[in-house]
């Protein structure tokens, strides 16, 4: 096979079109073109605005052909196809996974398709109770600690954009996106750059995995909290377990510890229990609102509204001369602003979108990084400490049920307090309360975003207009702790192996999935000897 990069598209175009492109570019017949595969589209918006496309294609004479060809963007092309190990026999006291959320879940599918069946321990519910319970608590304020944004069946990601995009290569990333379609994700993952399921179709998703799980031989318990570790001579024998029954004690040798960047008793567990941890950089900050036409406008220029383009995204980063950075986070067009918080008296903002993209308004984070220096404190905890300040003081001036407090960016920048909206209305639910959101944040964190702010509006127009909404705390990135592990994957309890985002090891859906197959396997390779 011939891998080919760099054909182009214009809106509109059908992609039949391809082979006759990639036939002139090989300089042969197009009937010489045996099949011709998309593996990547992409749009390119610098000039004129094209889709650009990577094809795999199979040839009659592919060795004439590279021979005859001189061109970078035609190279030799081999798949990369991710192995599962060998299928063992089930253990008599079978792998634990912690934690429900990419990590967790993909960690569970890889023991359970090797023959181990995994019992999976969820604090949350499952994704239909979940929706339910998040949805109450969008409408009514009344928060569910135990059933929210944070836990549940799929993680804090079940209730976000769906991106599957990450800066890192891994064999492991196309299995991942296959094992999503075969459940109900959209096709177009395969294919995408920058590849989103969209939290409802996210929902769907969850639940034939879990389907899945189960045919293979899988547990999977939701409700089940995870209070304590057994240890014997510094290896894991069991898990202290409160589920909707009273407590138990499950017999565990090997467990896959996918907790998630939000279980913070659990951390304070595993800190009590002389498991060792770090602290670890992150960042936090406010979600910035604009109406998705007017990013349309500024990224796609005559083309916005185009119905073959999607609702228009950006990622921006900058670096003021205070020495710290800001950048965009988790980026959402045509979604919403959602509450995110999963203890009581703690505003937490995230954003969400469905698959259609199709809301009014795009949001994204509008971070600023956060050292280990400025937690206060050299406890390995500490980090959650300074998450959790931010969050009462949001909690404070949102004026309690959630409300989350909001800005508009031409008071933000001004110093003075917004009394209402313009043309973009938040989206935010249990409701907003119009402040100064200075008086919440720290002030490296507000001072760095009125530095940024004209910054990132000389890369994207609009990005400052005056009426766009910021809206805080968003404190939840990544976790602030790093759990340590070696080589085997283990940490100081042996036979416990720390995953994912919660972690420390990952950033995002794709490769918290990764992670966990990683984990996975280091505990097939430990069953298998």
């Amino acid at each position: 096979m011939v891998r080919i990069e760099g054909l182009k598209l214009a809106p509109g175009q059908d992609e039949q079109l391809l082979r006759g492109k990639a036939a002139r570019l090989l300089r042969m017949p197009e009937g010489d073109i045996l099949s011709l595969q998309v593996l990547r589209r992409a749009i390119d918006a610098r000039e004129e605005l094209h889709f650009v496309y990577t094809a795999a294609v199979t040839l009659r004479q592919e060795k004439a052909a590279l021979r005859r060809v001189r061109d970078r963007r035609v190279t030799p092309y081999t798949p990369e196809v991710y192995r599962l190990p060998e299928t063992l026999a089930a253990p008599e006291t079978p792998p634990v996974v912690i934690g429900a959320g990419p990590g967790g879940l993909f960690a569970a599918l890889v023991l359970a398709r090797c023959g181990l069946r995994p019992i999976v321990l969820e604090r949350g519910q499952d994704a239909v109770t979940r929706q339910r319970d998040v949805a109450s608590f969008w409408r009514t304020g009344v928060l569910d600690p135990e059933s929210n944004v944070q836990f549940g069946e799929g993680g804090a990601g079940a209730f976000s954009d769906g991106k599957l995009n990450t800066g890192t290569r891994d064999i492991r990333h196309r299995w991942i996106l296959e094992q999503l379609v075969a459940c109900g994700a959209p096709e177009s993952i395969l294919v995408d750059a920058k590849p989103h399921v969209g939290t409802d179709m996210l929902h769907v998703t969850l639940v034939n995995l879990r389907r899945q799980l189960l045919d293979l031989g899988a547990q999977v318990r939701f409700g089940h909290r995870v209070t304590g570790l057994r240890v014997r001579d510094g290896a894991l024998e069991g898990l202290e377990v409160t589920g909707p029954e009273g407590p138990y004690v499950l017999p565990a040798r090997h467990a896959v510890l996918a907790l998630g960047h939000s279980a913070r008793d659990t951390f304070e567990m595993l800190h009590a229990a002389g498991v060792q941890m770090e602290q670890k950089p992150f960042a936090v900050g406010v979600r910035i609102e604009h109406r998705q036409s007017d990013m349309d406008a500024a990224q796609y220029r005559r083309f916005a509204g185009h119905p073959c383009l999607p609702a228009a995204g950006y990622k921006l980063s900058c670096h003021p001369e205070n020495g710290r950075s800001a950048f965009s986070f988790c980026v959402c067009p045509g979604g919403q602003v959602v509450a995110a918080a999963s203890e009581q008296g703690r505003v937490v903002t995230n954003g969400m979108s469905e698959y259609a993209r199709d809301r009014e308004n795009i949001n994204g984070g509008l971070l600023v990084n956060v050292t280990p220096a400025d937690f206060g404190s050299s406890h390995p905890l500490a980090g959650i400490a300074f998450q959790r300040r931010l969050e009462e003081a949001a909690f404070r001036l949102g004026g309690g049920g959630y409300a989350a407090p909001c800005q508009r960016v031409e008071d933000f920048l001004a110093g003075r307090p917004s009394t209402g909206p313009g043309r973009v209305i938040p989206s935010y639910r249990p409701g907003v309360r119009w402040t100064d959101l200075r008086q919440c944040l720290p002030e490296f964190v507000w001072e760095t975003l009125a530095l940024a702010l004209p910054m990132l509006e000389g890369k994207v127009r609009g990005y400052a207009q005056g009426d766009a909404v910021l809206t805080a705390v968003e404190t939840r990135s990544s976790s602030p702790v790093r759990i340590i592990r070696d080589n085997s994957g283990q940490c100081n309890v042996r036979g416990l192996y720390p995953c994912g985002e919660g972690a420390g090891y990952a950033g995002g859906i794709l490769s918290a999935a990764a992670d966990g197959m990683r984990c996975a396997e280091k505990i097939w390779e430990v069953y298998g000897k």
